[in-house]
């Protein structure tokens, strides 16, 4: 089921809920430009498997409110901090992916790792996202031919060969989001840095990084494995951005594995 939690006045973030009365908890965090619906090779498996799975639309994209402001890194992880509070999770393990992984990783810090039994960090944006330069390009793109931005990105995304239809679907993905939002997150993800935050996370966590990813360079997976304590890297070999998609039969058996 789909329903709407308010984090701030005016601000109703939405919320996937499939499989509430699932006996372990997934809470799922997509990547810029996208929405929960990545998730959808996981959606359609894991809650048959007894899981309960919790997908949630930043604001600014997918069905979220679309504010013109509150994207940086520490807002985005107050606003899952309130999602997990008025949800009254517990114990749940955390799916980030890229992006999303940053705000996993900056809810670890800023929050404790509230609620958070186990995170997964999934081609993370982290502990850098894009560089200067191309975030300079990617946002000229986006003031100016958004669509074509969003060809571009899911031109470079997989490794694997994906067919016009899914790449239709995956742009229009992006496309759901205001340009504001899409903006900002380039700028947030160029000037924010999460060094600090990675010696803070004090729960286990697997790191997945695709060995071809072209967004987020595998070299920093590593660099993770090695910053946080208790932590595990498994290369995906056969995947650029998107294992989750890519190799999606081992990544859902991993992740239950994990769990």
């Amino acid at each position: 089921m789909g329903y709407f939690v308010t984090v701030e006045p005016g601000v109703n973030l939405y919320v996937e809920d499939v499989n509430p009365g699932g006996s372990k908890t997934i809470v799922f965090l997509h990547g810029w430009p996208l929405s929960h619906d990545q998730f959808e090779y996981q959606f359609s498996i894991l809650p048959a498997m007894g899981y309960r799975c919790i997908g949630i639309d930043w604001r600014g994209f997918g069905k979220s409110d679309k504010p013109v402001s509150g994207y940086s890194f520490n807002r985005l992880a107050d606003d899952i901090r309130t999602v997990v509070d008025i949800l009254q999770l517990t114990n749940f393990t955390f799916v980030g992916h890229s992006t999303g992984g940053a705000i996993a990783i900056r809810y670890m810090s800023r929050h404790n790792g509230y609620g958070v039994s186990k995170l997964v960090l999934v081609d993370a944006a982290a502990p850098t996202g894009f560089t200067p330069e191309t975030a300079n390009a990617l946002l000229t793109e986006t003031l100016n031919d958004r669509p074509k931005m969003m060809q571009g990105v899911t031109d470079q995304f997989f490794f694997q060969y994906i067919s016009k239809p899914f790449s239709d679907w995956f742009m229009q993905m992006g496309l759901q989001a205001a340009s504001w939002s899409t903006a900002a997150i380039i700028v947030t993800l160029r000037d924010e840095k999460l060094d600090e935050d990675l010696p803070k996370i004090n729960v286990p966590t697997l790191i997945i990084h695709g060995i071809h990813d072209k967004v987020i360079p595998f070299a920093q997976a590593p660099e993770l494995n090695q910053k946080i304590r208790n932590s595990q890297l498994i290369p995906f070999e056969y995947s650029g951005h998107g294992a989750f998609w890519e190799e999606r039969d081992k990544f859902n058996k991993l992740l239950t594995q994990f769990i």
